[in-house]
């Protein structure tokens, strides 16, 4: 199957990334609260960094794809499809993108390798690489400075995670929460549709052009017939409701139920996968500062329809109860040191990919949780984070699944 994901922690065989490029050079720090980060990573240790993740991939026996390299190969295998493609990414690249939308469609029309002109709609195009090719605008001229960019960077790309979400044999193409981050999902949405691999072979649960926001950070597949969605600053009740809608109606998917659990509206906790992973068939690790304040409710299928309850049990105890475990384990984000989890929560300490039951890639800096983890029997591969962990988001974060194992 083009994609097949019914767990958190089965075998991984084939995984997405998106290797950091020229898009984080083109973080300035007047951008950078926009542009959803707090610092701006050095972009070739960066790059070192992720080819070491992805050394690590490859030895566990996952075969790593990447959005660039697979965006290219669609625009190759539909020649028809390339001037589409810019067209639509100028006509969402914002109002500067659409108001020089000929002048930017000229220039990226002279690019002629297809991957070079998706790294390029990646890295944005600066006001200075314009200069001489824009009409003038005779008031904007004298009241403002030079534009740095015509159209935007996307420094976000390399958390793959979030645009779209594997679900079973699936996808759900996201509507993300921050204008900033809407063109990340055009990649996803055209490769699925038309690249040799996925067309006509994957149905869509989700759609870019659906009106709530949703995030594959948030969505955890933990069995072949549930799910975990986090309600959290980046995914809302309304998308959340219609995405359960929707795999519920469709009687070629496996999802019965699926529990939600509401996380405080922070940028600490964007995602329900900042705060908590499964790294076993009966281990998941947690950030402890949401067990007091989580809200967990139950939605079901009810035939066609949804039908939705708030349980009153611990988080241990819905787990246990809806895997039929006889126990499970909530490993503690830096344990029970306040400090430590603190800040191994904020540099992602309990974002773990899983490559097989209880084997998880982790930044190497968490060391305080890294240590409980080996200490509950889990087999932890570190990777060195000094600048991929500015962004806000670990392994699982820069990952996005499409093939694995069954349990």
């Amino acid at each position: 199957m083009a994609i097949c994901v019914k767990s958190e922690i089965g075998r991984l065989s084939k995984v997405l990334l998106h290797r950091p490029g020229k898009e984080l050079e083109h973080l300035v720090p007047e951008e950078l609260e926009r542009l959803l980060f707090d610092d701006i990573p050095y972009l070739r240790l960066a790059q070192q960094e992720h080819d070491s993740f992805a050394a690590i991939l490859r030895a566990q026996g996952a075969e790593v794809v990447y959005l660039e390299d697979l965006m290219a190969e669609t625009l190759r295998a539909n020649p028809g499809l390339r001037v589409t493609f810019v067209r639509q990414f100028l006509r969402e690249g914002g109002p500067f993108a659409q108001n020089h939308a000929e002048e930017l469609f000229a220039m990226l029309s002279e690019i002629e390798d297809e991957r070079e002109l998706v790294l390029k709609t990646m890295s944005g195009v600066t006001g200075a690489e314009m200069r001489g090719l824009l009409r003038e605008s005779p008031l904007t001229s004298l009241t403002r400075e030079r534009r740095q960019f015509v159209l935007d960077p996307i420094p976000n790309l390399y958390f793959t995670r979030d645009p779209f979400a594997s679900i079973g044999c699936g996808v759900s193409v996201h509507r993300m929460h921050s204008g900033t981050r809407c063109r990340e999902t055009i990649y996803g949405d055209y490769i699925m549709r038309c690249h040799p691999d996925y067309a006509g072979k994957v149905p869509f649960f989700y759609n870019r052009e659906d009106p709530f926001h949703i995030e594959g950070g948030d969505i955890l597949n933990l069995r072949e017939d549930l799910l975990a969605i986090g309600l959290s600053q980046r995914s809302s009740p309304e998308g959340i409701e219609l995405l359960a809608s929707r795999l519920f109606r469709d009687e070629s998917c496996p999802v019965r139920r699926i529990l939600v659990l509401d996380i405080p509206n922070m940028r600490a906790f964007m995602h329900l996968d900042t705060v908590f992973t499964q790294v076993d068939r009966d281990k998941f690790t947690v950030h402890p500062d949401i067990l007091t304040s989580l809200r967990i409710y139950d939605l079901r299928r009810d035939g066609t329809e949804i039908r939705a309850r708030e349980l009153q049990a611990p988080l241990e105890d819905v787990l246990r109860d809806a895997l039929e475990l006889d126990r499970v384990t909530l490993i503690r984000c830096g344990g029970k040191d306040n400090i430590a989890s603190a800040r191994e929560q904020w540099n992602d300490g309990s974002n773990t990919l899983c490559v097989a039951p209880g084997k998880v890639i982790v930044y190497n800096r968490n060391y305080v949780t890294n240590e409980i983890l080996r200490s509950h029997g889990i087999e932890v591969f570190e990777m060195p984070s000094s600048e991929l962990a500015r962004g806000r988001g670990g392994p699982r974060c820069m990952s996005m699944p499409l093939v694995r194992e069954s349990l």
